[in-house]
């Protein structure tokens, strides 16, 4: 244990972002090249403890169509002016081939449930059009006139699979169970994947112009089937999901994703699986969904997700902490449902797949009024992501997809568009810093340092402080980790236990922001961006000063 603990004692470090100085893994040459500042914390990386493979699923994307997110988004159309590749937006291609994406999931969210699969396919001037789900939801009374209120369309099957293989994604397809039926989802199966001349789906789909089969591996069963869902109770949706999945023609090639619970519902969970297993159908499912948005307001987080919300770039010290907390349950969330499933599948033959979250804010920040649940992103988002995901690695041998809500214009979006602009936002720099995970081995990484005090309710609160992840792909070993104490730099060791203890060379990639309310805009597009350096090696531990409100990315090669 005495390694596991933070450091004591006489480590210590100079203070500069992205200059680590580096010690030889025994006691005197660390006392004899000691600086000016004690370390406070300590990062065990146990080579010889691995937790899984990480995979590429975990770094997936959602595009719903939700306000601007398909219609100015993903999709300009051919004739507009702004660059495009067949309508689909050029600059968006580009930038999201960055992220290396491997999965895109698409058309819903709540829209899934309220979407014909045949309205979007046919020429598109034959499409037919209708009160988009969102045009016409409660909360959202009076829409933007457009396709943000009416649907039409003009981004179907086909457009999507051909953005997913611009971008060298796969397409993970969510099914409509509130309104469509067991035949609609075998159609739309054989539509995708059906070989040419089979049958009549499939041949719609060579009229259409796309003769090779898309191959759609992975199908979502409904969504969110406890809400916008349909409203069931767990038993009424383990029905439906029997149903639908029960005479696709697919061979054992697919895999089917159930709609599981929002947040900590391990009853739903145990009730849903438990009528599941009453006809022996376990094994048909591969991957059981979670959801998860982390919000507040002052004072706490409210449980109604229609109101309350906290401002994305105003807030005050306490909603950046209790965001980020409430963003940290995730851990918490992954250890209980996988729990609960154990007692019907003791083997984990189902994995967990979290296909939607990320934080969600009150409307006002937006870039343009037809981005509904838009919202500007701060280092606050930053290090949520960069928190979440490395939860994502930890875990490596539960989760096996996830994916961030949404990829452009909604929600916390690793791109904002309007016009032929786009913006990056720290989101999309935390996934550019963390695609190295992608595939690799995660390893077990230990860490303890302090965790920063705040004020909730106007009582003391405090949350844990340094956390991350580390993989290793041979000789490379990505280590990385956020920092969410908004005024206390961490100058932390550390350790690479077992195996080999040198790094031959440290690259450094930093995203910290001098305000952390600063935004990317399109006059000012890189105002929030990481620095990268590169450093020598002269030892086997290290001791680096991870800056206040900063997500980190440290890159060894192993010796």
């Amino acid at each position: 244990m005495k390694r596991r603990r933070f450091l004591q004692g006489a480590l210590t470090a100079a203070g500069a972002t992205c200059t680590p100085v580096l010690f030889r893994g025994d006691r005197a040459a660390r006392a004899a090249t000691a600086g000016s500042r004690t370390a406070d914390g300590r990062i065990d990386v146990l080579l010889n403890e691995p937790i899984g493979r990480v995979a590429p699923e975990i770094y997936g994307h959602f595009v719903e169509h939700l306000g601007a997110t398909v219609y100015g988004g993903v999709w300009v159309g051919e004739r507009s002016k702004v660059p495009n590749l067949g309508g689909i937006r050029k600059s968006l291609v580009e930038a999201l081939r960055r992220l290396k994406p491997p999965v895109i999931r698409w058309p819903g969210g709540c829209f899934a449930d309220s979407y014909d699969w045949r309205d979007g396919v046919g020429p598109r001037a034959r499409r037919p059009r209708h009160t988009s789900f969102w045009g016409g939801a409660s909360e959202w009374p009076k829409p933007p006139a457009g396709p943000s209120k009416y649907e039409n369309n003009a981004f179907g099957t086909n457009e999507f699979v051909r953005f997913c293989r611009l971008v060298g994604a796969q397409p993970y397809l969510a099914v409509n169970v509130r309104s469509g039926s067991p035949r609609d989802f075998m159609d739309w199966v054989e539509y995708c994947n059906g070989p040419p001349g089979s049958t009549t789906p499939a041949d719609l789909r060579v009229a259409s112009g796309e003769r090779a089969p898309f191959g759609v591996r992975t199908w979502g069963v409904g969504n969110e089937p406890w809400g916008c869902g349909g409203n069931f109770t767990p038993e009424e949706y383990a029905s439906e999901f029997r149903r639908f999945i029960e005479w696709v023609p697919d061979g054992g090639a697919l895999s089917f994703v159930a709609a599981g619970s929002s947040d900590d519902d391990l009853d739903w969970t145990r009730r849903f699986l438990a009528k599941i297993a009453e006809r022996h159908g376990i094994g048909r499912i591969w991957g059981y969904s979670l959801h998860h948005y982390a919000w507040n307001v002052s004072g706490g987080r409210t449980t109604d997700w229609t109101k309350g919300k906290g401002d994305a770039v105003n807030y005050p010290d306490e909603e950046w902490y209790e965001l980020l907390r409430e963003a940290d349950r995730t851990e918490s969330f992954i250890a209980d449902h996988w729990k609960a499933m154990a007692a019907f599948d003791p083997e984990h033959k189902i994995k967990l797949v979290v296909d939607e979250w990320g934080a969600w804010y009150r409307p006002g920040s937006q870039v343009d009024d037809t981005h509904l649940l838009g919202q500007q992103s701060t280092m606050r988002d930053a290090v949520l992501a960069g928190l979440t995901l490395d939860t994502f690695n930890r875990h490596a041998d539960k989760v096996a997809m996830a994916n961030v809500a949404q990829l452009v214009n909604c929600l916390q979006s690793p791109f904002l568009a309007r016009g032929n602009k786009l913006i990056l936002t720290p989101t999309f720099h935390v996934f550019e810093m963390y695609a190295p995970h992608q595939g690799a081995q995660s390893l077990r990484t230990v860490f303890a340092s302090p965790g920063p005090s705040y004020t909730r309710n106007g009582q003391p609160a405090t949350m844990r402080g340094l956390s991350g992840s580390a993989s290793r792909r041979d000789k490379q070993l990505v280590l990385t980790v956020t920092n969410p104490d908004l005024r206390q730099p961490r100058a932390t060791e550390i350790v690479l236990v077992g195996g080999s203890r040198a790094a031959a060379a440290v690259r450094c990639t930093t995203l910290a922001a001098g305000d952390v309310h600063a935004v990317n805009t399109f006059e000012e597009p890189e105002r929030v961006h990481p620095q990268q350096t590169t450093l020598a090696e002269n030892g086997g531990s290290l001791v680096h000063e991870f800056p206040a409100a900063s997500v980190t990315r440290l890159e060894l090669t192993l010796a």
